[in-house]
């Protein structure tokens, strides 16, 4: 027993914070907490010396597998409140999963290190646009055309399946610029993060079939270990995040979002810049 706690016991207490903090985010931010999940997932990987090459594409996809749960127990909490725009949703819901098809093929094989840049360049940008933007009012009353809609919908998607996120991250800064309220933009985020999840999740897994060296457990680069051990939590606490969400005020609620943003961007920067001169 004592060997047990001496081998798993880091692992478990890091999905245990992963669980809950990840949850609580899902819903106060709508970004099905795989900006909390990914990055404790990949260093933790490291920890157990999962390869640097292959590490980050299992934490993409194990955080995306989770965004399945999470964002459907999100969302419901938001549809509650009467905070999900489904007239946005249905006409995002392709452009977001085009770009979700074309994120996965990518981020299925490109080497790892391609991923963590992605994700640490994109995180950086999207903290630092809503601290610059959490006093200023939006760009337009909505977006300009269906052209500019669709494009930003695949980017959504794209970089979100790279990523490995739920959509929020990216989808509610360009919301909150084009005139949607931000509980508005947070309620449809976390409907957005289960288009994102479902095939992102299939696609990872087809892409690591085979692949040498997956930590014990992975079906493909989804590792049910840690899956079964994120899912329940992440359900739990994700309704009192979405509550929470509606009594933050609005000024708040932003700079949460940036500091999450910014303390996992930068903690990746160090990462990658390690990678690079060793």
């Amino acid at each position: 027993m004592q060997e047990f706690f001496a081998d798993y016991g880091m692992w478990i207490a890091a999905m245990i914070f992963a669980g809950v903090v990840g949850g609580f985010v899902a819903g106060l931010l709508g970004v099905g907490g795989g900006i909390v999940i990914v990055p404790v997932l990949y260093f933790v990987l490291g920890g157990v010396g999962v390869p640097d090459t292959i590490r980050m594409k299992v934490a993409v996809a194990t955080s995306l597998a989770t965004i399945i749960f999470t964002s459907l127990s999100s969302a419901r909490s938001h549809y509650k409140r009467g905070a999900v725009d489904f007239t946005l949703l249905k006409s995002w819901g392709l452009p977001i999963f085009i770009g979700v098809v074309c994120g996965t093929a990518i981020g299925g094989h490109v080497d790892g290190l391609v991923l963590t840049t992605v994700f640490a360049v994109v995180a950086l940008l999207v903290a630092l646009n809503m601290v610059v933007r959490a006093n200023n009012s939006a760009l337009t009353d909505n977006f300009p055309n269906v052209g500019v809609k669709s494009a930003a919908g695949v980017f959504v998607g794209l970089f979100s399946a790279m990523m490995g996120i739920g959509g929020g991250t990216l989808s509610v800064p360009i919301l909150t610029a084009f005139g949607f309220d931000i509980r508005k933009a947070v309620g449809t985020a976390a409907a957005i993060g289960f288009i994102i999840a479902i095939p992102g999740t299939v696609g990872y897994t087809l892409a690591g079939w085979g692949e040498a060296d997956l930590p014990a457990g992975s079906i493909g680069y989804v590792n049910l270990i840690a899956l079964v051990a994120l899912i329940p939590l992440t359900m739990l606490i994700a309704p009192l995040g979405a509550k929470a969400a509606h009594v933050i005020p609005r000024r708040m609620l932003s700079y949460a979002f940036a500091a999450f943003l910014g303390v996992t961007a930068l903690r990746m920067f160090i990462d990658i810049f390690q990678t690079l001169w060793a």
